[in-house]
């Protein structure tokens, strides 16, 4: 089953408006930009992204804040996204703050047919008890917050433990960067760009991969596989330029001996 389209914007074309989007990356290292540029030239809007982050001013995800495109957030933080900041601040855009590692499970869960899952992140905090803000009015007050979550108590090596119980991530699309990628849709990513791409690709419905390599089926190691093709619906093999075109978030240098 050969699963290559012939190009990014082919790749998105029927992300619609309010369309949940699962994105891989970690700040800039994995992210799918190719796939995200193709979503800013079309007219896809009032999406609804669950990503660690949501890129830098400018790159990334950070491209489709800045044109509005995005209505809704999941994410661990904000990051160095100034726009991101600024919008949710303002009351233009929903953001539901999420324990990192709850975030993961999430979207794993949501690959694994695991409607929810019991955790121990987030008790005692708005997190479990509700009141975070999800989005505020232009005024400064909050008008939007998060509703509270089931807590009950385990027994964890003889004590009674209380847990969070927190929902699968389910989106319609996964976007994703892999370093080499088959024809059938097996992909392997490099170091640390491996981060959130498994997982968002296990959480969409439909998973879009952009992959810096494409090679023939069999001709990656099935030990060697991260994400089976199983979960992967469409490849898009990056030009040479594309796979050249990375930013550094914080560019660190020393000096010459």
């Amino acid at each position: 089953m050969d699963k290559t389209v012939a190009s990014a914007d082919e790749a998105v074309a029927d992300i619609t408006d309010g369309a949940s989007l699962a994105v891989g990356g970690f700040g800039l290292s994995g992210v799918p930009i190719v796939l995200i540029d193709a979503l800013s030239r079309g007219t896809a809007t009032d999406l609804h992204v669950a990503s660690n982050n949501c890129g830098t001013d400018g790159w990334g995800l950070g491209i489709l804040l800045e044109q509005h495109r995005i209505a809704r957030v999941v994410a661990s933080y904000i990051g160095e996204n100034k726009e991101f900041g600024r919008q949710y601040l303002a009351g233009e855009l929903e953001v539901e703050l999420t324990p990192q590692g709850t975030l993961a499970e999430r979207m794993r869960a949501a690959g694994s047919g695991i409607p929810a899952f019991y955790t121990p992140a987030g008790v005692g905090t708005w997190v479990a008890d509700g009141e975070m803000p999800w989005r505020y009015a232009p005024d400064g007050s909050v008008a939007i917050t998060s509703p509270p979550k089931e807590v009950r108590e385990f027994d964890v090596d003889g004590q009674r433990v209380p847990f969070v119980l927190e929902l699968s991530l389910v989106c319609d699309f996964g976007l994703v960067r892999a370093a080499k990628g088959d024809r059938h849709g097996n992909l392997v990513f490099h170091r640390s760009a491996r981060n959130f791409n498994p997982l968002a690709a296990m959480a969409g419905r439909t998973t879009i991969a952009e992959v810096e390599e494409l090679v023939e089926p069999g001709e990656i190691d099935p030990d060697d596989v991260h994400v089976p093709g199983i979960f992967v619906h469409r490849v898009v093999e990056l030009t040479a330029e594309q796979v050249q075109n990375k930013h550094i978030e914080k560019r660190t240098v020393r000096e010459t001996p």
